[in-house]
């Protein structure tokens, strides 16, 4: 979703003449759009800030903004303009569509604007948009979050739950389909629970049918997922719908009941293995990734175990694995069993370690199966391989033609990594 932000604030300074720059000393304007999930992202802000001081120096006439999630933290804001005097314009999530009046104030005005919404305001559309690739797009189709896990932020400085109307999202997709792209990947907080705040009821199942009937659309994908609320209704939709991925992206956080409560999740380990379950038993074949937090406070060797059991167990495609960052104003934060910083790091290690060998037992299955790839782009590190993924979320790479980006290509697998899979071109075409 930040992402997504950092598309719309690009946008719109293309509607107003600009062009994106790669050299920091030939830019007009620099916008940090910030993350509050964890420390290391907030210490980057500072750090990066830090570093212009110099370059607003030698260029006055520099604009320096700073919006995003760290900007609806209390305090955060001043404590950026008292630190780093040299930034013109701050601005938060809930007013981010505001930034071209704020970007010609500061030009016209000369002035430093601080201008921060405490609540969420009314779901504004038609925000402009330049997206990094031309197959594949991101499309919210809600905001916020009602959740207020003991560690997260988000609902603090993302607000609560808001869902778009579904026309105002099969409309925008229509639009993407016309304009030659692919695939969606329909984002949230947690998708499963879109539609509770609209007046005409439609589930996300519901949304998901509308979605998959775009004529044109070739594939859908949906994040994130609360296991709490992954219904079967939802689970059927999933099967149903040809052009819905078969991958399910569910964050189970972490493998102890103990730290599942404390962490204020709502389900424990039986529930979500009996979800997991289900899910592999409509859609045969589907991949499940998940994300894990380590060092939760109160967290014991034994807490720890269970999560590297319900790995090994679950057999997850995929995990984002997270050190614990404690983050001001969450329960967790004022939590007094707080895991030693060394601790946190080696059952890191441990459980990356176990992660990293679950996803190469699994990816080995894909050895020498033929594989439908939607191609997105050249391969990051070659442009003599292009690179997209399978229904499953795998990335390929193999050797093509410029012109089959954007296309359905059939890729039998000569190799297996880790992260990645690596095929050859197939003579089959796929319509």
């Amino acid at each position: 979703m930040n992402e997504e932000d950092s598309e719309k604030l690009a946008g719109m300074l293309k509607v107003m003449g600009y062009e994106e720059t790669l050299f920091r000393d030939k830019a007009d304007i620099i916008i940090f759009n910030t993350c509050a999930v964890r420390e290391s992202s907030e210490n980057k802000v500072h750090g990066n800030l830090g570093n212009l001081k110099i370059l607003k120096k030698n260029n006055p006439d520099l604009l320096i903004a700073v919006c995003g999630c760290m900007m609806q933290q209390k305090g955060v804001p001043e404590e950026i303009l008292k630190r780093n005097r040299h930034v013109d314009l701050i601005f938060g999530t809930h007013n981010a569509h505001k930034f071209p009046e704020y970007l010609e104030r500061c030009r016209t005005e000369n002035t430093q604007i601080l201008e921060v919404y405490e609540e969420e305001t009314e779901i504004v559309e038609g925000i402009p948009i330049l997206r990094d690739s031309r197959v594949t797009a991101f499309v919210t189709i809600m905001y916020g979050c009602d959740n207020f896990c003991t560690y997260c932020v988000i609902p603090h400085v993302r607000g609560r739950e808001r869902s778009r109307k579904p026309e105002d999202i099969v409309q925008e997709i229509r639009k993407l389909v016309a304009d030659g792209y692919k695939e969606v990947t329909l984002l949230g907080q947690n998708v499963n629970a879109y539609g509770k705040t609209l007046e005409e009821k439609c589930s996300f199942a519901d949304l998901l049918r509308q979605v998959n009937a775009v004529e044109g659309l070739e594939r859908i994908r949906f994040l994130t997922s609360h296991p709490k609320d992954m219904s079967s209704e939802l689970i059927a939709a999933i099967k149903e719908c040809s052009k819905v991925a078969q991958l399910v992206h569910l964050p189970i956080q972490s493998g102890s009941d103990a730290v599942l409560k404390r962490m204020n999740r709502k389900y424990d380990r039986e529930h979500y293995r009996n979800i997991v379950e289900e899910i592999r038993r409509e859609v045969p074949g589907v991949a499940i990734t998940t994300d894990l937090i380590v060092g939760f406070p109160g967290e014991t060797e034994e807490d720890f175990k269970g999560t590297l059991e319900m790995v090994e167990e679950i057999g997850f495609d995929s995990i984002y694995t997270f050190i614990y960052s404690r983050r001001k104003f969450t329960p967790a934060d004022r939590m007094t069993e707080q895991v030693p910083e060394e601790v946190k790091h080696e059952r890191f290690q441990r459980l990356v370690d176990v992660v990293n060998r679950k996803s190469l037992e699994i990816n080995q299955a894909y050895l020498h199966q033929v594989v439908e790839v939607l191609v997105e782009d050249f391969s990051k590190n070659t442009q003599e391989y292009l690179q997209g993924k399978t229904r499953t979320g795998k990335t390929v790479n193999f050797k093509g033609e410029a012109e089959m980006i954007g296309t359905l290509q059939w890729v039998r697998i000569t190799k297996v990594g880790t992260f990645s899979l690596t095929g050859e071109l197939m003579d089959k075409e796929v319509s």
